[in-house]
């Protein structure tokens, strides 16, 4: 059997044999909240969730540290999963950074069929999706108990490790890298020895994923292989997220600094660099 593939399209999701768990991870860093854009409309059978609150724990260290299993078990239970194979496909309404991170965090508690909608909900409508604001109700007596640790994950100590021996992807925008601009956190800069990957090159003008081949070559140049040891972080452990799942549809694993940046400089004594290199 093949592995599953971390993207799934709008047509494969319409076949008949498709009937999975609709996750909206409708997400804005700056606002409104997510939760809006799903009450006035969404895919038909799709459940909310929230990546504040359900996909990560309060601040401290990082702006999105991992949330709490019991959190998640009781987001698992609200929508109606029910064993760590429940097909399930998240999808938000921008370019899947939320949405990869519902997919690495549901994985990293111990679901195994996990995709993400390739151009969410902008390529559900372009193709004659309706929307709906009804509401589901999935939820289940039980259902599937999360437990941490399906994936791994690396602390800065390991994301410092990487960066001597291996690749280290940052994947914000060139000026954060550069410490040029930092609109979120208060130190700028980047890991001494990551190489620069901004997240929004996985992505085409459509908010469709490259094919794996040119994501592939899009990594290869930045000296990633199947035989290099390669991690990512971001500021906050959300795109790195889009990032993990890029490199794992052009077939190149890669572990997540799931603490990124906003933890990385909450301890003085880590080294911080600046410039493009």
């Amino acid at each position: 059997m093949s592995p599953l593939s971390p993207l799934i399209s709008v047509d494969e999701l319409r076949a008949p044999a498709t009937a999975p768990v609709l996750v909206d991870v409708t997400w804005n860093l700056t606002g409104p909240p997510g939760k809006e854009a799903y009450d006035a409309g969404h895919l038909p059978g799709a459940y909310f969730v929230d990546l504040d609150t359900e996909l990560a724990s309060a601040p401290g260290p990082g702006r999105h540290p991992l949330p709490a299993a019991i959190t998640v078990t009781e987001t698992f239970r609200r929508l109606g999963i029910t064993s760590a194979d429940t097909p399930v496909v998240v999808y938000d309404a921008a370019n899947s950074m939320s949405a990869a991170r519902a997919w690495w965090t549901f994985r990293y508690f111990g679901l195994t069929n996990v995709q993400v909608l390739n151009g969410g909900l902008a390529a559900w409508k372009s193709t004659g999706g309706n929307l709906t604001t009804e509401v589901p109700a999935g939820e289940v007596v039980g259902g599937f108990v999360a437990t941490p640790g399906h994936i791994p994950v690396l602390d800065a100590d390991g994301a410092a490790a990487v960066a001597a021996k291996g690749v280290l992807l940052d994947a914000r925008a060139p000026e954060r890298f550069a410490g040029e601009v930092e609109p979120m956190d208060p130190v700028a800069g980047h890991i001494p020895g990551a190489v620069n990957a901004p997240t929004t090159a996985n992505v085409d003008e459509t908010g469709h994923f490259l094919a794996p081949a040119d994501l592939q070559a899009r990594f290869t140049a930045l000296g990633v292989t199947p035989d290099t040891e390669t991690a990512v972080y971001c500021g906050s452990g959300v795109t790195a997220a889009h990032e993990a799942l890029a490199l794992e549809s052009a077939g190149l694993p890669a572990t997540v600094y799931i603490g990124s940046w906003s933890e990385w400089i909450t301890d003085p004594t880590r080294p911080v660099a600046t410039g493009k290199d």
